[in-house]
């Protein structure tokens, strides 16, 4: 059968392939794939290291999802709890490899404190200059990891 006798034939019989579009009604979300882009993690980790209170490797996954939950309005009073993910932490550690291989961060082999170079100071500081949406999410990573940090002292200092 050659291509026109196919559609000839389609038509004989009077074949009709449904077409069910339920897209419409389902509310455009962020999948994981676009959440848990590397860059943005790899912005995110930057932003956090490049403060005066540095992160523990150990704690970057925790609190890069704590970050996101609160500065993202989409996971703003969301019972989801995404620095739980075991997805978000996987891509994390790859975005800190990556930061580690291009030089832009250190982790300190004893504390594993994580920190930026000089290199991944002024990337940041780049990224947050100016009235872009990157800039803007950038300042309230930042800001949101500070509020977390003291969170967490206060709530040392009174158990």
């Amino acid at each position: 059968m050659n291509f026109e006798e196919f559609f000839l034939e389609a038509e004989r019989l009077k074949l009709r392939i449904p077409i069910v579009n339920e897209s419409s009604h389902a509310p455009l979300l962020l999948s994981n794939e676009a959440l848990f882009h590397l860059p943005l993690l790899a912005m995110v980790i930057l932003t956090l290291s490049k403060g005066a209170r540095k992160p523990r490797s150990s704690e970057l996954g925790q609190i890069v999802g704590d970050c996101i939950e609160r500065t993202l309005a989409g996971f703003k009073g969301s019972s989801q709890h995404i620095g739980w993910s075991a997805n978000l932490r996987i891509r994390t550690i790859k975005a800190l490899t990556f930061l580690e291989l291009a030089g832009l961060v250190n982790v300190d082999q004893n504390n594993k404190f994580v920190s930026s170079t000089d290199i991944g100071r002024k990337i940041v500081t780049s990224a947050m200059t100016g009235e872009t949406n990157l800039a803007f999410t950038l300042h309230s990573i930042s800001r949101n990891y500070r509020d977390i940090a003291v969170e967490k002292q206060i709530r040392l200092e009174l158990s």
